[in-house]
């Protein structure tokens, strides 16, 4: 009990606390945190062990947790400073281990541990700004993720100019990756990219541990912002992103137009053999808006073409930029999104500058001929419902609570809650 009362007081506790950004050391050294906690459960209407034929063998799974980080940052230099970040997850032997298969907090070995989540050298100055370490690094398709419990973070250099005005140009190279809930392999320790991707075993062997090869183009203004990314997975696939937003506002209205295009297309060894096949390309339009009096709304249309690679790309590597998803669950749960068109309308409330309450409705209208459920049966759509509430101080306190509910066909229903909150300082 003793133990229990611990972790909830950190967690409510962390949603009252207020306090500056960083803590000035002296001579210009900062400390930094973010002292994270918070309860999840997923419910697939199947208790451990589980069977194998009810929502493809996803067992029920729920716990409490503690994820402190901890940073130092140096003095900037003639531009240089470093950073170095530590990080550890640990519910203090409270969880049933038996409900642990997939709150994706720990690793494999359903164990708490400790990262180097960040460490780093940069240079930053007169528009141009150069990395090469550890980070928390974000970009659309490979990303910090930092929704969960513990961001995502990366090894890798890359080099960004904006000496051009409305221009920003950006290339390097991911090498490794750590992050529990994004990583094909153990995201408790660094792996290869290859290794933390979701191709099938064989063809992360042939790719021997390779990285990512990235670029990006952005021009934006005050109305338009067009993005070109390139990611180049040696000898698994090649990621092309292209978003284009609209934004401008009315006398009563501030809105956003939206349009993106993603090619996932296999390179290299994956496209010389027949272990994982990806060929396909999803387009999504949105129109995003908010009221002065606080209302606010979101809409997506996406359709996935018919070629195959869905399930070997889609949230990997922590990317998640789509316009039509779930908020916790996405696509995940469907037996394929060959052929897939999915809907989402959302419509939310700004309290104040520091409450927001949303709902979203999410449609996926599935192709029979490709979704099958655990037991071989053809599925026609996904209904999923959520409802969301954050809250953040701008002091540092925050909060967010996600529940999900998921109605897919010749499946037994589904539903999350994630109550998560920190205090950043």
């Amino acid at each position: 009990m003793k133990k229990i009362n611990l972790i909830l007081t950190t967690f409510f506790a962390s949603s009252i606390l207020t306090a500056s950004q960083h803590i000035e050391l002296g001579d210009g050294w900062l400390l930094g945190g973010d002292i994270r906690s918070g309860w999840v459960g997923y419910d697939y209407q199947n208790p451990p062990p589980g069977d194998a034929n009810i929502n493809r063998g996803h067992t029920d799974s729920k716990g409490i947790y503690l994820m402190p980080k901890i940073s130092i940052i140096t003095p900037t230099i003639a531009g240089f400073h470093a950073k170095i970040t530590g990080a550890g997850a640990t519910d203090f032997g409270i969880n049933d281990p038996d409900y642990a298969s997939r709150t994706f907090v720990f690793g494999s070995d359903a164990k708490p541990y400790a990262i180097l989540q960040e460490a780093y050298l940069t240079y930053d100055k007169n528009k141009n700004h150069l990395l090469i370490g550890a980070e928390e690094f974000s970009t659309p398709m490979i990303d910090t993720d930092d929704w969960y419990m513990l961001a995502n973070t990366f090894q890798l250099a890359y080099y960004t100019n904006t000496m051009l005005e409305y221009n920003k140009f950006t290339f390097g190279y991911f090498y490794k990756m750590a992050g529990v809930w994004d990583s094909g392999a153990d995201g408790t320790n660094y792996h290869s990219m290859s290794d933390a991707s979701f191709v099938s075993v064989k063809d992360k062997k042939n790719a021997d541990d390779s990285g990512v090869i990235f670029g990006e183009y952005q021009f934006k203004n005050s109305s338009h912002n067009l993005q070109i990314w390139n990611y180049y997975a040696t000898d698994l696939y090649n990621t092309l992103f292209i978003q284009y937003d609209y934004t401008n506002k009315t006398n009563f209205l501030n809105y956003d137009f939206g349009l993106q295009l993603i090619n996932f297309k296999e390179v290299g060894a994956l496209a010389d053999n027949d272990y994982s096949e990806i060929d396909y390309s999803l387009y999504s339009v949105r129109f995003d808006g908010s009221f002065d009096m606080g209302i606010d709304f979101a809409t997506g249309i996406a359709k996935y073409t018919d070629g195959k690679g869905q399930n070997e790309t889609l949230g990997a590597w922590g990317g998640y930029p789509y316009f039509a998803n779930g908020m916790i669950f996405h696509f995940f749960e469907a037996g394929s999104l060959q052929n897939t068109a999915s809907y989402k309308a959302q419509i939310g409330y700004k309290f104040s500058d520091e409450h927001w309450l949303g709902f979203r409705h999410t449609y996926w209208d599935l192709d029979p001929k490709y979704s099958k459920s655990s037991q071989g049966k053809p599925q026609d759509e996904m209904i999923m419902y959520g409802i969301r509430y954050s809250y953040n101080s701008g002091s540092g306190a925050y909060f967010t609570g996600t529940y999900e509910y998921v109605d897919l066909d010749n499946e037994p229903s589904t539903f999350s809650l994630r109550l998560i909150g920190g205090y950043k300082f």
